[in-house]
């Protein structure tokens, strides 16, 4: 696999019929390509988003494309943990199984501000907001082991380790591209300590970098944040700014972390260009993994075995 490989070169031959997948921001962009792939393999596809209308009009979208496609909604804003908590019940009313969790909805470099429950935005919606849901959605994902989640990430982890001592900046001045940074890592330890925890039960976690891709994900952007993103990325250790992707290709590591044979048995990594790549050192720490688990429970006010 390479940085061209798309979704569908990814999904070639494979059958998902009998699987069900519930994918978060699946109504635009990255989301919905990795729903309509799925889809077309026979997936049933539980469409994820903030509101019944982007949920309809993706599943129209993705109708037109793939007509005989088994699609259903669930809504919900990561940033609202109260409404994820009523979502993930929801699902687990009408799912007992869950083969394919994706969770790939977020925000970046978003202007200061707080969720609904009182984190810093980026961090509160990108980590917090699925750090409950998968918890919350894991007695069906360990029902249908072997199973797999599939975390989204962003080379952008290389600006921010966890800012332990303020994840919220509190007290810190706040730096939207270090806010984000720090969110897409705990998407990796995340994935390394969900893992660990659960990868003896069949259920295996991998984070994943799409790449560079013009999706609404981008609208917080302002004409020199690239310019400024590329004198951060020379300044560090770590890769520099990559090409853009299609929407195809951005997806396509999504999808082959979600079906691809090679990864069945690989769990705890970050991935890039449909394989398996090398973050910073700091996103693969097990200390660290374990340690933004029991934070991220005691900020939630929510404990998970």
């Amino acid at each position: 696999m390479a940085f061209e490989t798309t979704t569908d070169e990814v999904i070639e031959g494979v059958d998902l019929s009998g699987k069900t997948a519930v994918i978060t921001g699946a109504t635009t962009g990255l989301g919905q390509e990795t729903a309509r792939t799925l889809a077309a393999a026979g997936a049933h596809v539980v469409v994820c988003g903030r509101t019944e209308e982007k949920c309809d009009a993706a599943m129209a979208t993705i109708r037109e494309s793939v007509p005989g496609a088994s699609l259903e909604s669930q809504t919900f804003d990561l940033g609202d943990l109260a409404t994820v908590r009523t979502g993930a019940d929801a699902l687990l009313a009408r799912h007992d199984r869950i083969d394919l969790l994706i969770n790939n909805a977020g925000v970046m470099f978003t202007p200061e501000g707080q969720t609904v429950d009182g984190f810093e935005t980026q961090f509160g919606t990108n980590h917090l907001g699925h750090f409950v849901l998968t918890n919350r959605l894991l007695p069906a994902v360990k029902a249908a082991a072997p199973s797999r989640i599939v975390n989204l990430s962003s080379a952008g982890h290389f600006t921010s380790d966890v800012i332990w001592d303020d994840p919220n900046f509190a007290t810190t001045e706040y730096d939207k591209f270090n806010a984000y940074g720090q969110s897409k890592t705990s998407n990796i330890l995340f994935s390394v300590e969900l893992d660990r925890r659960h990868g003896s039960d069949g259920v295996r976690a991998n984070a994943v970098h799409p790449g560079m891709i013009m999706t609404e994900l981008a609208r917080h952007m302002g004409p020199d944040d690239l310019t400024e993103l590329g004198e951060r990325a020379a300044k560090r250790s770590g890769p520099g700014l990559p090409e853009f992707k299609s929407l195809e290709q951005g997806a396509a590591t999504s999808v082959w972390v979600a079906v691809a044979d090679e990864m069945t048995d690989v769990g705890g990594t970050y991935c890039e260009d449909a394989s398996v790549s090398t973050p910073a050192p700091y996103a693969l720490d097990g200390d660290a993994a374990a340690r933004l688990w029991a934070m991220s429970e005691e900020l939630v006010g929510e404990s998970f075995s």
